[in-house]
């Protein structure tokens, strides 16, 4: 079951950084070529960028606005990372590779001390080809960070209950936990892993360690407010020094109404109890294509009361139950559930990917994702896809998207490539080299043809170039990519204000200076104030249209800012 593998060898620590060299080159691709994208990353890059502009690293900012969504440590992050490099190409992303890389660590480690250096092996990779935990690794949210953060709780709560006692490990995951309190919210649940551990100590499982000591228990529990105190101390000594009815908002938003009330009463992302089912066959493949294997040797592990796959698979499903019982649900909620997962799967990849019925079923996957990519290039080069000349045209593409649908042909040929070259005898070799390269034409190529239409860079510089380097600019229900990407000082009237009262407001400030005072604007926000046929067409970018004009656009009836409240009120929240 396992191959005991000295941590001192050399060959065994070669394998290990040639591992993490290879992770990093399949992550890190295309760092560097792109700007934030949508939803969440403008988000975060504006309001790090603010932290570093006004020094003030404590409450994120979106604009003069409190953002009082999420706790600020991964803006934070962000700025520290932009103090180091100088460059936010760089910056917004560096965070999210550091933290996967320190998850594969972690995973290797852990299964190397419980199993082998082999085992810890294949649990590094498993979890480098799960598609959601890479396409993740590539952004700039916070889910990359918070998992480096929940694994690294367990890492250590493992640690002891399984190897120990060893209580700075013990407390060293209980502080873990509660950075990813500050970071997210939902750090707490790493101390889900007390359930199974509780359980298998008092049926007496194999592998569990008795360690005693109240005292130090409560330790674990101290160093978890610790963290929290990190954060949470001078926030309310800030609050404290600014008794203003903003800062007393964002403290109660973001200990309540972002964590408790956004759980049990959840106002977005609404999706059925089975959605994770979904996410499960689409998010973690081609990792749950080994259950075929290890579900029933899991089932023998458990007669055999091996709590070294009985804590982190317990664990695993607290998490997705967990997740699965608010109405508001995004895929990415369970990707701290998928580091442990691939540690439970690792003991038994050997034997497992040396099965001609698992080689059979990676190369079908090669074959199927190989050959769907590559059709859907060729029909969508053909010109006769609705939809893809649609897509073209939204994009703003040059040649009706060629250089789009050359990268999807690319992509669909290199895993036929693949296919063609491992064939059956290894299969799963291929399907390794496959993801990898996958991914790397995703960074080096996608990442800057989409880089203009997906990031708001090119419609922000085509507002420059249409009003002139002295023209004064407003934005009126603005996204936060518009504001991160204009190219001088800006006036806005708020985010979160109703798109019909930052227009009265853009209205009386153009009125000032009718002649070089310019208001970027979201095409819904126009009606009836503004009179298209007056003012200039920009572009579409992240599915809407934006438009420019001066004082002469705007309605009689709206002049003075006296605009009409509409029926339906435009959205200036989801992306």
């Amino acid at each position: 079951m396992h191959e005991p593998f000295p941590a001192s060898d050399k060959s065994a620590r070669r394998e290990f950084w040639l591992f993490l060299l290879f992770a990093l080159i399949v992550i890190g691709a295309g760092i560097g070529l792109r700007d934030p994208w949508p939803a969440d990353e403008p988000r975060f890059a504006l309001s790090a960028r603010q932290m570093v502009e006004s020094g003030d690293w404590l409450i994120p900012r979106r604009g003069h606005e409190i953002y009082a969504d999420k706790p600020p440590a991964f803006m934070a992050m962000q700025a520290a990372a932009f103090e180091l490099v100088r460059n936010w190409r760089v910056a917004f992303l560096l965070p999210s590779l550091l933290a996967a890389l320190g998850t594969l660590w972690l995973v290797y480690d852990l299964g190397r001390r419980l199993w082998g250096h082999r085992t810890g092996l294949y649990a590094g990779v498993a979890l480098l080809c799960a598609i959601q935990f890479v396409y993740q690794a590539k952004r700039a949210q916070i889910d990359p960070t918070v998992t480096f953060f929940i694994t690294l709780a367990n890492y250590g709560l493992l640690r002891h209950f399984l190897l120990g006692p060893d209580w700075r490990l013990y407390w060293l995951g209980c502080f873990a936990a509660g950075l990813g309190v500050i970071t997210k919210g939902v750090g707490v649940l790493a101390l889900l892993m007390f359930v199974p551990y509780i359980f298998a100590r008092r049926s007496h499982w194999n592998f569990v360690v008795a360690a005693r000591g109240t005292a130090r228990w409560a330790g674990g529990f101290a160093a978890f407010l610790a963290a929290i105190a990190l954060w949470l101390v001078p926030l309310a000594i800030a609050v404290s020094l600014h008794p203003s009815s903003d800062y007393q908002t964002y403290l109660h938003d973001i200990l309540f109404r972002q964590t408790a009330a956004r759980y049990t009463d959840s106002w977005d992302h609404r999706q059925p109890p089975w959605y994770y089912f979904g996410v499960i066959l689409t998010g973690w493949m081609p990792l749950w294509l080994v259950w075929f294997g290890t579900v029933p040797a899991w089932a023998r592990a458990f007669r055999a009361c091996d709590a070294r796959l009985l804590l982190p698979l317990a664990w695993s499903l607290l998490v997705i139950a967990f997740f699965s019982i608010p109405s508001g649900k995004r895929d990415m909620y369970i990707m701290p559930a998928l580091p442990m997962v691939a540690l439970a799967c690792a003991p038994y990849l050997a034997q497992i990917v040396a099965t001609r019925w698992f080689r059979a079923l990676a190369l079908a996957v090669l074959v199927a994702l190989g050959g769907a990519l590559a059709g859907a290039g060729m029909h969508a080069w053909s010109g006769h896809w609705k939809f893809a000349n649609d897509l073209a045209g939204q994009r703003g593409f040059d040649g009706g998207g060629t250089a789009l649908w050359s990268l999807l042909i690319a992509l669909g040929a290199w895993l036929l490539a693949c296919a063609a070259w491992f064939r059956l005898a290894r299969a799963e070799r291929g399907l390794v080299a496959g993801l990898a390269g996958l991914w790397l034409l995703w960074g080096l190529w996608a990442s800057p043809l989409l880089n203009d239409s997906s990031s708001a860079h090119g419609l922000m510089r085509r507002v420059g170039a249409m009003i002139g380097t002295d023209a004064e600019l407003a934005l009126v229900a603005w996204k936060e990519q518009n504001l991160l990407f204009v190219d001088r000082e800006v006036v806005e009237f708020g985010f979160v204000k109703p798109a019909h009262a930052q227009l009265g407001e853009a209205i009386r400030w153009q009125e000032e200076k009718p002649d070089s005072r310019w208001v970027f604007v979201l095409a819904d926000a126009m009606a009836p104030c503004i009179d298209q046929t007056r003012a200039r067409y920009v572009g579409h970018a992240n599915r809407r249209e934006w438009w420019l004009f001066r004082s002469d656009a705007v309605s009689d009836a709206c002049r003075g800012g006296n605009v009409p409240a509409p029926q339906k009120s435009v959205d200036a929240e989801v992306d």
